[in-house]
This record gives structure tokens, C-alpha cells and sequence, in this order.
């Protein structure tokens, strides 16, 4: 089966969105931003062929299970699979810190058997951290893995007289070879094999997965794009601009748009396209990341809450406060200020939240304003008090407007990198495949 691939490597995720030839979603990946980008862009691709595969799985099996049925057996089967990806990953991760531990010769005997209690553990909370019904801070192995083991550190560090940072150093160093390694990723088939066994799956359903498992999957097209798109492993011909990519990719999600408002890690656009899904104007923010993703990640920082919690606490607010700046730089003096001062800090957050998109609202304004449908993307689109401030404000400004905001729209940029790619493999079909 043909595939293209298209990658969005943002400031802080890279997503990657994997079509068949009918233009068709066939399965999305997303991974954490690194300082090694071409890492970020494997993870990414890797991750959004598993997802296609997972979604070959549940055609290939409708029909012969009840919708109840597939969802819980090809769920059981997924949780099973991230399981024995995630134990992998593990091994890897506790091998290298061993190295690690014997190069530097710190501590001797006690922090080797430091790290050997901590991932040790690590390996036994497998089984729970993957049960049914467990919902896990992150997917990422680094965010999970890393979460987990310091605080084991932590503990160890305190009960065994080691020091702390001592401890967590060996980590920082291992993964970056974890990431690194195709041995921790291990093979699809592997993992898809031992999940089957665990999940105790009849022959019928084992033959299902043995098919798509060794499905020949045959990229003939891919584009990059996003913030650091001029570091993907990728020929220049096959490097796009967010601005055409996120226009094409929001067309597609909903071919009505004609305005869209991206709001990235690093970056805000504002987007005009026409019936066709082409650019016809723009604006983008300049340099600064204020009123971006990233300025929301400091604000958590500061108030050491979860990005993901930012937006449910703005939304308590009953009094948002007035706020004029969003520079990133005096973020964290700014918050202080305004808490010393008594404010609540739900309002604090609705207010920084309006100002955010108040500063999107004037590049709205300069790219040709709102004709038609709108359509927000990018993560900030997942976080409920900017939505409602964009409402707000759009009532405010424009009236009753149609907002569309997707489920998936912080693949929006990936999605129409890999339109780009199957338009492009279309001309010429025999484009070889970049791995």
C-alpha cells in the first residue's frame, strides 16, 4: 500500500500525518520537539505508521466484531502494544544509565544500585501504568519515564545519602541515546506479536493482526514544514511554508474555511485562503512569542500548574483581569505582581488568556479580516478559555460567526504538508521514498 507523509516539526511537538493515495487519513503521530529535530521527525513518523496501522487493524476487522467489540478489542490490543513499546524503550534506558554509572565512577556501588532500584521499579509498574482505565499523564516515553524516575530520585536520594542532582544527570544522559536507539523502538511486529499473546487473542483476530503487521507499507512522498522545517531530514523540494500547509491542511478539514487562525508554540498566523484552500493574504506575529504557546508554558511554569490545566482555571474566572501585555520576557514579574497585588489567579489567567487573542485578533484584522467560515488550529485551539475569548471577541467584532475547531486540528500543518506530498508524487510517480 502507498503512503505520504507529511511532518509539522513545531517549537514544541512534531507531528506527522501519514495519507493513503485517496487522500485519506490513515494515521497521525506526535512527539515532543528536541534539540536533535531529526530524532523528533522519526518519533513522529514512526509513531503516525503505528496509528496507521492500528487503523488498517479496525477496517480489517469490522464487520466480523460488533462495534462494542472492536473498541475493546483493538483497544485491549493497543494498550497492550504501548506496553511492550514502552518496556523496550525501558530496557534500553536501563542499560545506558548502567554505562553511564560505570564511566563516571560517582558513588560507586550505592548509585549503581540507586539506578538498578529505580528502573527496576520502573519495570514493575508496567502492568499498572498500562491497565485498563489508567490514564497516563503523557505518551511520551521521555515525559513519562523521565516523571516516574525522578521521582524514584528523589526518594533514593533522600533514604541512601546520594545527591540528588547526581542522580537525575545519569538520566539526562541516557535518553538522548534511548531516543537514539532503534533497538528501544523495537520492531512493529514484535510488540504486535507478545500484545496478541497477552491479550489471549483467538486465531481469527491473530490472523487479522499477522496480515496488517506485515502489511508492505510504501511511502512515495513526503513534505515537511512547521517552525524548524529547515532542519528536517528532508530535500529542499520537499520543504513547504506553515502558512501554504496549515491553509491547505485547514481546507481540507473543512473546505468552507476561508479564514483561519493558527496559534503554535512559537508563532501566531492569521490566514486567507480561497475556495481551493491557496493562500490569498497572511500575517504572522513577528519574532517574539508573546501571545504564543510557548508564553502560555511559562505561565504554567510560574504558577507550577500542567499547561493542560491553564485554560479549565481561567475558565472559573468571574472577573478577568485587564491585562495589556503578553511579553514573555516579564511574564513571571508581571504574575508575581498581579498575586501580591490580590488577585485571584483564575482572573489573572482569563485576562492573559483575552490578551492573547486580542494581539491574534489584530493580525486577523491586517490579513483581510473574517469571510465565511473561521477555523482555529494549533494547540492552543485545545485550550478551552482561549476558545472562549476567540468567541467573545469575534461576537464583539464580527457578529455570529462559524467556528471550526477539530479534534485533531494540531495536525492541521501535517495534514496539508502530505496533501502537498500525494499532489506532488502524483506528477511524479516514481519518486523514491525518503526514510
Amino acid at each position: 500500500m502507498n503512503y505520504t507523509i507529511g511532518v509539522d516539526l513545531g517549537s514544541t511537538t512534531t507531528k506527522a500525518v501519514v495519507l493513503n493515495e485517496d487522500s485519506v487519513v490513515m494515521g497521525r503521530g506526535i512527539t515532543n520537539s528536541r534539540s536533535n529535530y531529526e530524532v523528533a521527525c522519526q518519533v513522529a513518523m514512526g509513531e503516525a505508521l503505528i496509528n496507521a496501522r492500528f487503523s488498517l487493524l479496525r477496517g480489517e476487522l469490522r464487520g466480523a466484531l460488533s462495534d462494542a467489540d472492536l473498541d475493546r478489542w483493538v483497544g485491549q490490543i493497543e494498550r497492550l502494544f504501548r506496553a511492550e513499546q514502552y518496556r523496550s524503550q525501558l530496557t534500553v534506558l536501563t542499560r545506558e544509565l548502567q554505562r553511564f554509572t560505570k564511566r563516571l565512577l560517582i558513588g560507586g556501588g550505592p548509585l549503581q544500585d540507586a539506578v538498578g532500584r529505580i528502573t527496576g521499579r520502573m519495570h514493575d509498574e508496567i502492568p499498572e501504568l498500562y491497565a485498563e482505565g489508567t490514564r497516563r499523564k503523557s505518551d511520551f516515553f521521555r515525559d513519562l519515564a523521565g516523571s516516574r524516575y525522578m521521582k524514584l530520585a528523589e526518594g533514593e536520594a533522600r533514604d541512601r545519602g546520594l545527591g540528588f542532582d547526581q542522580v537525575v544527570g545519569l538520566f539526562d544522559k541516557a535518553i538522548l541515546d534511548v531516543e537514539n536507539s532503534a533497538e528501544a523502538a523495537g520492531r512493529f511486529e514484535d510488540h504486535m506479536a507478545a500484545a496478541v499473546r497477552a491479550a489471549g487473542a483467538d486465531d481469527t483476530l491473530a490472523r487479522a493482526v499477522s496480515a496488517i503487521a506485515s502489511l508492505d507499507l510504501r511511502q512515495i512522498g513526503s513534505v515537511g514544514t512547521g517552525y524548524g522545517r529547515q532542519r528536517l531530514p528532508f530535500p529542499e523540494g520537499q520543504i513547504k511554508s506553515e502558512i501554504l500547509c496549515h491553509g491547505l491542511g485547514a481546507h481540507a478539514m473543512f473546505p468552507k474555511t476561508r479564514t483561519v487562525l493558527d496559534i503554535g508554540g512559537q508563532d501566531t498566523k492569521a490566514i486567507q485562503v480561497d475556495e481551493q484552500g491557496i493562500v490569498t493574504s497572511f500575517q504572522m506575529n513577528d519574532r517574539c512569542a508573546a501571545g504564543c504557546g510557548r508564553y502560555l508554558g511559562y505561565i504554567a511554569d510560574e504558577m507550577n500548574l500542567g499547561l493542560h490545566e491553564l485554560g479549565p482555571m481561567a475558565c472559573k474566572s468571574s472577573a478577568p483581569v485587564r491585562i495589556n501585555s503578553t511579553c514573555t520576557v516579564f511574564a513571571g514579574a508581571e504574575l508575581r505582581e498581579r498575586l501580591s497585588l490580590g488577585e485571584k489567579r483564575e482572573d489573572i489567567l482569563a485576562g492573559l488568556h483575552r490578551a492573547i487573542i486580542l494581539r491574534a485578533m489584530s493580525l486577523i484584522a491586517r490579513s483581510g479580516g473574517i469571510s465565511n467560515e473561521f477555523t482555529f488550529t494549533g494547540g492552543v485551539a485545545k485550550n478551552p478559555a482561549a476558545v472562549q475569548a476567540l468567541k467573545g471577541l469575534l461576537a464583539e467584532n464580527y457578529g455570529r460567526i462559524d467556528i471550526n475547531i477539530s479534534d485533531d486540528s494540531i495536525y492541521t500543518g501535517a495534514l496539508g504538508a502530505a496533501l502537498f506530498a500525494l499532489r506532488d508524487a502524483a506528477r511524479t510517480p516514481h519518486l523514491p521514498a525518503v526514510h
